[in-house]
């Protein structure tokens, strides 16, 4: 079992800079991905980043690349998205996620656990 828990959202306005953290317990961190996904109002849950569980491996999906950076400190269990040049289209509440397969995914349905969300807001 791995719990995870989300934080850092909040609102802030186009072209700021926001960074999400999300802390993990149960199982040593990292022998195992993490990504972050977001759901927007209205629509489905989609891909936003992925790291390996030593962190030398990362995926982004297209729309953030160059803005988004994902990280991860295995010594404090933790997993970070640090947001910049933030646009009201990246509003939506962001999930991080545990993935214990051996390749490092965008599919959601390979992710074997879950963080309960933080909302991020970006005003235009």
């Amino acid at each position: 079992q791995v719990q995870l828990v989300e934080s850092g959202g909040g609102l802030v306005q186009a072209g700021g800079s926001l960074r999400l953290s999300c802390a993990a317990s149960g199982r040593t961190f990292s022998t195992y991905n993490m990504g972050w996904f977001r759901q927007a109002p209205g629509k489905e849950r989609e891909f936003v980043a992925a790291i390996s569980g030593s962190g030398t491996i990362t995926r982004y999906t297209d729309s953030v690349k160059g803005r988004f950076t994902i990280s991860r400190v295995n010594a404090k269990d933790t997993l970070y998205l640090q947001m910049n040049s933030l646009k009201p289209e990246d509003t939506a509440v962001y999930y991080c996620a545990a993935d214990f397969s051996t390749l490092l995914t965008a599919t959601q349905s390979q992710y074997d656990y879950w963080g309960q969300g933080t909302q991020v807001t970006v005003s235009s």
